[in-house]
């Protein structure tokens, strides 16, 4: 029991780990900006070369789990993610930045989805799940207070990296010493072969191609896709549009930015555990939840003032965080249990694809009418997310509390 608390520690650890970047990224746009010359669309080519890494990793997970197993999966992807950060931390011609960024996209994907299929596989995966999400959460809301706090006091943006990277290297160690080799089964004990060709998946068939046929992961894939869409394009732009559309200073910008990521973490730790208390499911759930994200993004967008900003931005970030665990979390009752493990690899892999197209999209429009656009825009894609929700809970077969599995 001792040995299991402590990998589900390490697994929150790690999420920690890739939140940090996450969310420092967009605090620290307007310093690369400006080092290296570049506009609101030019620089928003990071976003799909990271991206690009995290799409790679996923459609590999599957393989590289039934090959290096999960210990070696995580030491391998935690080993890449800190070599890049470090390496971006030395301020490299851009170019060679934009190639970092890659590896950089791969090695967080690695973590993400090895991870993610660690804790799917463990009883009670629901609540673990969204505990995992809220603590990148935690990591997204730290890094914007250290990276606006060192930019403040003249320290370069690539010092931030430097720091992030120190973290890498114990968390690295850890996995190797600590990590079981293979994926448990849903009762704890490790299993060789989990993420392996599957029982039940058709002769002929891989089980990276049963996912990719499969339609309910298919209209996951794509709700994900814009879902990360809006997480990544308010994480990223959000201090640009305070600096420049409420004339916020760089430290309350940064203040508020983590208020955003306050928000996400403390709604993907606290309302899963209101939906049990109150009965509520994962559809339910996620309808309130993108409610509460457009009243949220309203109240930012139309009322003015420092204060609004604040309390909206908050409040978008609590609405946004349950989303992401809870669709991992329902794919058991929507796809067979054989293929979970790779749908989730591929799933954490395209869903990055929001991650690259929509920020680019919100920067090079706001190259061009102003970042003004950024709320009108985020509105439009809730409307969207609606949508895609709608045509998944059709596929759900039955009413589950949120909190069961």
């Amino acid at each position: 029991m001792g040995q299991r608390r402590a990998e589900i520690a390490l697994a929150f650890a790690g999420f920690i780990a890739i939140g940090l970047g996450g969310g420092a990224g967009g605090v620290l746009l307007p310093a690369q900006i400006s080092e290296y010359h570049l506009d609101k669309s030019v620089i928003g080519l990071l976003f799909f070369t990271f991206s690009g890494g995290y799409v790679l990793a996923g459609a590999m997970n599957g393989w590289l789990l039934r090959r290096l197993g999960l210990r070696g999966d995580l030491v391998f992807g935690t080993a890449l993610f800190t070599v890049a950060t470090f390496a971006s931390g030395l301020r490299p011609p851009y170019l060679v930045l934009l190639l970092l960024s890659v590896v950089l996209g791969f090695g967080a994907a690695v973590i993400d989805a090895s991870l993610n299929a660690f804790l799917a596989a463990l009883p009670n995966r629901t609540a673990l799940l969204n505990m995992l999400h809220a603590f990148y959460g935690i990591g997204a809301l730290i890094g914007p207070i250290v990276a606006s706090g060192m930019l403040d006091r003249g320290l370069s943006w690539g010092a931030v990296y430097m720091v992030f990277a120190a973290i890498g290297v114990p968390l690295t160690i850890a996995y190797a010493l600590l990590y079981p080799r293979h994926l448990p089964d849903s009762s704890g004990s490790a299993v060789p072969g989990l993420a392996g060709e599957a029982a039940g998946v058709p002769a002929g068939r891989s089980v990276f191609g049963a996912a990719v046929r499969h339609p309910a992961i298919l209209l996951c894939g794509l709700f994900l896709i814009v879902y990360v869409g809006v997480e990544v394009s308010l994480g990223n732009w959000a201090f640009s549009y305070l600096l420049e559309e409420r004339g916020q200073g760089t430290l309350l910008a940064g203040w508020v930015v983590s208020g955003f990521w306050l928000g996400f973490t403390l709604g993907r730790f606290l309302l899963g555990a209101l939906s049990e208390r109150f009965g509520l499911g994962p559809v339910e759930l996620t309808y309130g939840c993108l409610l509460v994200l457009l009243a949220g993004t309203l109240l930012t967008w139309l009322v003015p003032g420092n204060g609004p900003a604040a309390i909206g931005f908050a409040v978008v970030g609590a609405a946004l965080g349950p989303i992401f665990p809870l669709t991992i979390a329902v794919l058991p009752r929507l796809a067979p249990a054989q293929i979970v493990p790779t749908a989730i690899g591929l799933l954490v892999g395209t869903s990055v694809i929001g991650a690259a197209f929509f920020p680019w999209l919100a920067g090079t429009i706001a190259e061009y009418v102003g970042l003004g656009s950024l709320l009108p825009f985020t509105l439009l894609l809730t409307v969207l997310l609606v949508v895609n929700w709608w045509r998944i809970a059709r596929r759900m077969p039955a009413r589950v509390p949120a909190g069961s599995d």
